[in-house]
Order: C-alpha cells, then structure tokens, then sequence
C-alpha cells in the first residue's frame, strides 16, 4: 500500500555552543486526518481521542520495541492535533538517533495506539474517539502527514558524563520545551507506508502463530505477549476475517406476481403481425318475425357486421448487470432478476387490464355506502345488476363479481340478524356461498368472486367475462451485451398486451352515493 505523504522541515534550537540535543517537541497525531497504515486501514482520530495524563509513552525508532531511545514527557491536546515532548535516554544508539534528527533524516514521527472506542463511517475510514498511545516513533514517513517534529532542544551535558550503551532505565535530562507551530506542509513523492496505526489485536490463525513461533527472538516474544493480553477479550468482532457468512435458505421475494382480472377473463393470442388489429362484431341482427299473410312478403330485416380496432401496448424494464455480478453471485443474481421481471410484468399488465375493465363498464346503478353493512343491500344491488345485464345484453347472466380488497372486507363481514356470517368458511344449506379471509377465491349469491388489489377504491363489478378480452404475447427475457465498453450486459423483459371492452353490455359497475 502506498500513500502521499508530506515532509515539514525540522527547526533546530540548540543551546548556545551545544550540539546534543536530547529533547524534541511536535505534533504526533493530527486531528480528524485520514491516514492509510500499512494493512490498508484508513484511520483518523478526533480531538479528545486520547488521555493526556495517560502512563508515559515509550520513544522509539520505526515501532522497534528493540529500539528505545527515551520516553515521552509530556502530552498536550491542542487545536492541531495531539502534541508531545519527548526525552532521548544518553545512549550510544540514542545519540545515533539524535543526531538523524539534526541532519533531517528523522523529521516526522509515528504512534503505536490502541483503539479503545471507534465507528467506521460510510467511506470505510476507523474514526477513532478514545485510545491510548503505546509509543511514539521516529520515522522518515509518517502514517499522518502532519505528524512532525517541530522543534529540537539541547542542554549542556556533565564534564564527566559520557555517553554508555544502551539502557532505557537510565535518567533522562529534562528541559523547558516551548512548542511552536508546525511549518506549512510540502509535498514528496509517494512512498511505502512504514508507520502504522496499532490496530485491535486480532487472534492469529495456526499458521501465523506457527511462523511467529519460528522467527523466534524479540518478535515472537512481543507477538506471545500481546496474544495472552488480547486473549480475555477476544470476540467475535475480532475474527472478521475467518467468520463465514453462510446463506440460508432461498432470496426470499414477498412480490406476488398475481394476475386475478386475467385469470378470470382468459388470455387470447395476440396476432402477429401489424401493430393494429380488428376485432368483428354483430352489431345489428337478423329480423324475424310472424307472417304477414300468404303471398305477403316476411318482415325485411338487416345484419350489419361491425369492427373494433385494437392498439398493441408494449410493456418492459430492463437492468443493466455486470458480468462479475453475473459470474461471481450464489444463487446466481440473473436467475433471482428474471424471476423478479415475470412478477412485475404479471403485476403491471393484470393493472392494465383492471383499470380497463372499470373504466369500460359504463352501466352503472347506485350502491348506498350507508348500507355496506346491510345484506338486503347487497342482495337487491346484485339482482339489480342481473336483471339489466339480462335485458340490455339480449339475455345473458353475469357469472363473475369483480372487487377491490376493501369491498371484498365488506362483503366477507356481512352477516345476518343473529350475527351469523353470510359467507361462512363451512357453508350450511342456506348460506350466500362460502368465503374465507385466507383466500381470494370464493363464491357470493352464486357468482365467482375476483379480488384485484389493481383496482380502485370501492370498484364492485358484476358482468360476464366474456364481453371483455384480453390479448397477450409474452417475449420474455432478452439478453443484450453493453455498447459503451464495460463489461455488462443489458437484461430486458417485454411482451406485447392489448385489451377490449367488446361488450359493456354484459356489465354493470356500482356508484357509491
């Protein structure tokens, strides 16, 4: 992983005649900055992360636990950031450090923290808002840009003081560090990400323990130290990495893709061709009549043959899926669209037909609303119905009731005087007929009931299906590979619909007044 970082030019303060610095002073985490460690976590800390009375934190070189150099002094939340002071031991390999430190070489540093308290926002980014610093780190290129040494102070060392090897237990000289302000940032090329923020200790798998194990040394005894301490509190959160996410069961899909208006009036095939076609009908028929005498002539009469002219509608939708989506989903995510296609275009072409079939069923005779609740409404309004589409469709009978959900609640609640259902699950002999909330198919004063929830609010329709007809061809799915270069294609779903009202007469359509 790799990422821009920016270099801040170190200011050296020494002591008058002095060329051993031992204290440096800078911003060890700047606030609310997105870095990127070197596992690819992106983090930032917000200001009040960390305790600045917190145990001291060890200094070292490159998060080396081999490499202690001195101790940080001094913690400080300020506006920019998290600042520090720090103390280098009198070492011979602390002396090496300082003397990178006046030559430029180390000029930023890095901290070794513990996230106690943290959220990962929406772009993916650990924004930490409690932690304690382990360490801060002398490197040449820091996890946060901003993260500098800002100032280096000497003191004037003992005549008979000189420096021994290394020993971080030694004392070490303490000065007044003044903070001044980090330079203004420039930018360097981009380079390896060496720092990294310490993440939450994650339990190893057998293989990296044993590799630990093997490398032997410093590093395995560090590695064991920090697995007994995270050991206590491991949970789930901790093995991310090795939990599997199994799938149960089949992706479950609530959308039903019903068609009850359909169902009820049949599907007709749609001719090929054109985009128009014509439907005939007998629009005035034969006369007959008793004789008028011999050697009259019989009553003359006309047949008139008529047409209606039907418009072809297209219906589809289209999803446009990449083929990683394609190739790499279990179950696989086309089967799962095309059966989501079917149930939408089922849906959408059974509203189509409803709102034709209300809108084409002009012969109306008015239903009191007073009276939902009353049977001999109903009754009277049914044989009402009958009795017209009987006269005015030259004697045919409705075999069908077409309702809304809320005027199918109503009908199923009608009882009668002792508070007995009309429409009982289990009819008696003298039941209306039979309907039950857990289905849709039901039968009521001897007509088929049909639910549609396609249909308007309080649409009741008594008729004859077959004065209205319906005319399908389904073409089904269509598979089309991407024009502008990605790796996708284009899956459609379409099919030809057409519908008429051939004969209102056969109908008639509650007025709710």
């Amino acid at each position: 992983m790799k990422i821009e970082f920016t270099a801040v030019p170190v200011t050296l303060d020494a002591a008058a005649g002095e060329d051993s610095p031992r204290t440096i002073t800078g911003v060890a985490v700047p606030w609310d900055t997105v870095a990127t460690v070197s596992d690819g976590t992106k983090v930032a800390f917000s200001r009040g992360a960390f305790d600045v009375s917190q145990k001291a934190p060890k200094l070292l070189e490159n998060h080396d636990l081999t490499q202690l150099r001195g101790t940080v002094t001094e913690l400080a939340d300020a506006e920019e950031g998290l600042l520090f002071t720090a103390k280098f031991a009198r070492t011979a390999a602390a002396n090496d450090a300082v003397e990178l430190v006046k030559a430029g070489a180390y000029d930023s540093v890095s901290i070794g923290a513990m996230p106690e308290k943290f959220i990962i926002d929406a772009d993916g980014v650990m924004r930490v808002t409690r932690a304690s610093i382990a360490e801060i780190s002398l490197v040449a290129m820091p996890a946060f840009r901003d993260a500098v040494i800002t100032e280096i102070a000497a003191s004037e060392p003992d005549a008979d003081e000189s420096p021994t090897e290394d020993n971080p237990e030694e004392e070490i000289v303490s000065e007044e560090i003044t903070p001044v302000e980090a330079a203004a940032p420039a930018t360097v090329p981009t380079a390896p990400l060496v720092a990294a923020a310490a993440r939450p200790f994650v339990m190893p798998s057998a293989s990296e323990y044993i590799g630990k194990m093997l490398a032997g040394g410093a590093e395995f005894a560090e590695f064991n130290a920090r697995l007994r301490a995270a050991a206590p509190d491991v949970t789930t959160n901790d093995s991310i990495g090795i939990l599997p996410d199994p799938i149960v069961g089949s992706v479950y899909n609530n959308f039903r893709g019903l068609r009850p208006v359909i169902d009820a009036c049949g599907v007709r095939a749609l001719p090929q061709g054109g985009k128009q076609f014509r439907r005939p009908f007998v629009q005035t028929h034969a006369t007959i009549g008793a004789s008028n005498g011999e050697n009259v002539a019989l009553d003359a009469g006309q047949f008139i043959i008529d047409e209606e002219v039907v418009t072809k509608g297209v219906y589809g939708g289209y999803v446009k899926l990449s083929e990683e989506d394609m190739d790499w989903t279990q179950p696989e995510v086309l089967g799962l669209l095309l059966d989501d296609m079917a149930r939408i275009y089922a849906n959408e072409t059974d509203n189509v037909a409803a709102d034709a079939l209300a809108s084409g069923s002009t012969n109306t005779i008015n239903f009191d609303d007073a009276n939902y609740d009353d049977p001999a409404t109903w009754a009277d309004w049914v044989y009402a119905a009958a009795s017209s589409i009987l006269t005015s469709s030259n004697g045919n009978l409705p075999t069908h009731i077409f309702l809304d959900p809320l005027m199918w609640r109503r009908l199923g609640r009608l009882s009668d005087t002792s508070k007995r259902p009309l429409f009982p699950e289990v009819g008696p002999m003298n039941a209306f007929g039979s309907a039950s909330p857990s289905t849709t198919a039901a039968n009521a004063f001897g007509l088929t009931v049909v639910v549609d929830r396609n249909f308007a609010a309080n649409t009741l329709i008594v008729g004859d299906p077959s004065g209205f007809e319906i005319y399908e061809q389904q073409k089904g799915a269509l598979s089309v590979e991407a024009a502008d270069g990605s790796l996708s294609r284009y899956i459609k779903f379409r099919g030809y619909f057409a519908t008429l009202m051939l004969d209102a007469s056969k109908f008639v359509k509650a007025a709710i007044v």
